[in-house]
């Protein structure tokens, strides 16, 4: 009787080979399916540079407002920004968007669950456990190619910083501004839960990255000597441990989130508050 041959780690010799009995390429094909869906609308949305934005709710995608366009149609208050100005050297198909895009989408990409999520997916490298690779015994990790991805730990800075900003975001949420009176008044809308959920998601997906639990625990030899970075390892480690629930989650919330705003701003939906006016 012949015997399969397989290459080290189990995998057999041929792409797709397997003896396993159940969906192994369902995951793989999910994975596929909402990365480029996400890509698809994320790119979509940054190239808008409209609608953006509903009183008082920003979408994540365009957060911080470095730079505003006047006259948008659902565009932020010019006082928004950053910086004042938008200069007449920018070419017309870039919006406030390209600005900050790069870097939680850079995070995001270099996040060492994504890897292993679309080496599986995207390259087949493996497909899943005890199946046939696309190049059996040729992959090179991040040595070569995507060297760029170790980058993920300097990522890690941006993203914290980010998560500040959209904190701040969510915070001002409950803040709409009442032209009658000239002033912003307190309340609650259906867009101010939203804004609060996807932070808390994304801070979770942040907190709970292998590198900021680094960051916190790391070259530390005796954690006796260290008892509040132990401490801060020991919490972080409790997001680490969700960190793919988080990262599906949170990706899911960050486009949710500025559809919410989208739709809200071109009036198709009607967002639901307490302020009544």
């Amino acid at each position: 009787m012949s015997q399969t041959v397989l290459e080290p780690g189990g995998h057999q010799s041929c792409l797709g080979c397997t003896r396993r009995q159940d969906s192994w390429w369902a995951g793989p094909t999910a994975t596929v399916a909402t990365i480029l869906a996400f890509i698809i609308y994320s790119t979509w949305a940054a190239f808008q540079g409209e609608h953006y934005y509903a009183e008082p709710y920003l979408s994540p995608f365009y957060s911080p407002l470095l730079l505003i366009k006047p006259d948008v149609a659902g565009g932020a208050p010019l006082d928004h920004a950053w910086f004042a100005g938008w200069p007449e050297w920018i070419p017309a198909f870039v919006t406030p968007a390209f600005f900050i895009l790069i870097f939680p989408g850079a995070f995001r990409f270099t996040c060492y669950y994504y890897r292993k999520a679309y080496y599986r997916s995207f390259v087949a490298s493996p497909p899943g456990c005890a199946v046939g690779a696309r190049m059996p015994g040729t992959y090179d990790g991040e040595r070569r190619l995507l060297a760029f991805q170790n980058l993920h730990r300097y990522a890690l800075y941006f993203a914290l910083g980010f998560i500040v900003v959209l904190t701040w975001d969510a915070l001002i949420a409950f803040m709409k501004y009442n032209p009658a009176t000239d002033r912003r008044e307190f309340g609650v809308g259906v867009g101010t839960l939203v804004l609060c959920l996807n932070t808390t998601l994304l801070a979770c997906f942040t907190f709970g990255c292998n590198s900021f639990r680094h960051l916190v625990g790391g070259n530390v030899n005796a954690y006796s000597k260290h008892p509040v970075r132990f401490k801060l390892w020991s919490w972080v480690t409790v997001l680490n441990r969700r960190h793919m629930e988080f990262a599906w989650l949170s990706l899911f919330s960050v486009g949710l989130t500025d559809l919410y705003v989208r739709l809200v701003s071109m009036g198709i939906i009607t967002d639901y508050n307490t302020w009544g006016f």
